[in-house]
């Protein structure tokens, strides 16, 4: 577990089980950068569904921000930052970049990394009764998800599910509450998630589930656990 930018003296972290990958902090953001284009699924406010990655863009925006146009202003700050338009995904966060959360874990199927940025001022438990909106909110908790292997769509799918899962686990191990009526959070009202998947052809094998009793769902499992709970935990550990 690491929180690579806390002390304010690194501004970039090179994974320890995926060669290549690595997560810098720049003016703003967090740029997530892969070695070789990724297949990619998720909920990015510009890059979601289903794409092909080369870069993930994890961007700071105030509580102030007005969220009217929120995949113009992404597209706006890539330019800004020379990133390829095309193939980079930008997620938005209120949340300050330097408590992200790393995790990592690999065996001889898949390299797992996780990288989390995660606030709790409007968490919410799904399937209660509360105050919904019908416009764009900036995510509180952002889980960008990065697996080396080969996956079928369905594991990818699987894959997702087991990490909103962990990260709702999390929550509850945190006992966070929803504000509305005071019970255990599943989330916030805007999480956002992106997977990406190698699809290296250096697999061994096309891995088709990815559930929680599976080697890659117990990896995918314990790195978003972890990150969800390192990066709330630095942030309240800050505040005091």
């Amino acid at each position: 577990m690491t929180t690579p930018f806390l002390d304010g003296n690194n501004t970039e972290y090179a994974s320890e089980v995926w060669p290549g990958l690595v997560l810098k902090k720049g003016d703003r953001h967090l740029l997530l950068q892969l070695p070789t284009v990724i297949e990619a699924m998720g909920s990015a406010v510009h890059g979601g569904g289903m794409a092909r990655l080369r870069r993930i863009a994890n961007i700071y925006v105030d509580r102030f921000y007005d969220c009217s146009d929120p995949v113009r202003d992404v597209i706006d700050w890539l330019r800004e930052w020379r990133y390829p338009i095309d193939t980079t995904a930008g997620l938005l966060t209120a949340v300050q970049l330097q408590h992200a959360s790393v995790q990592e874990e690999k065996n001889e199927e898949a390299a797992v990394f996780c990288c989390v940025t995660a606030g709790t001022s409007n968490a919410a438990r799904a399937g209660s009764e509360r105050t919904t909106f019908p416009s764009y909110r900036p995510g509180t908790v952002n889980i960008m998800l990065m697996i080396d292997a080969k996956l079928s769509q369905a594991a990818m799918v699987n894959a997702v599910m087991t990490a909103v899962e962990a990260k709702a686990a999390a929550l509850a191990e945190l006992d966070v509450r929803d504000a509305e009526n005071g019970l255990v959070a599943t989330g916030t009202t805007s999480d956002a998630i992106i997977l990406g998947v190698s699809q290296s052809a250096a697999s061994p094998v096309e891995l088709v589930y990815s559930g929680t009793a599976t080697h890659l769902g117990g990896m995918i499992g314990r790195t978003v656990y972890g990150a969800v709970k390192e990066a709330l935990q630095t942030a309240w550990a800050e505040r005091k």
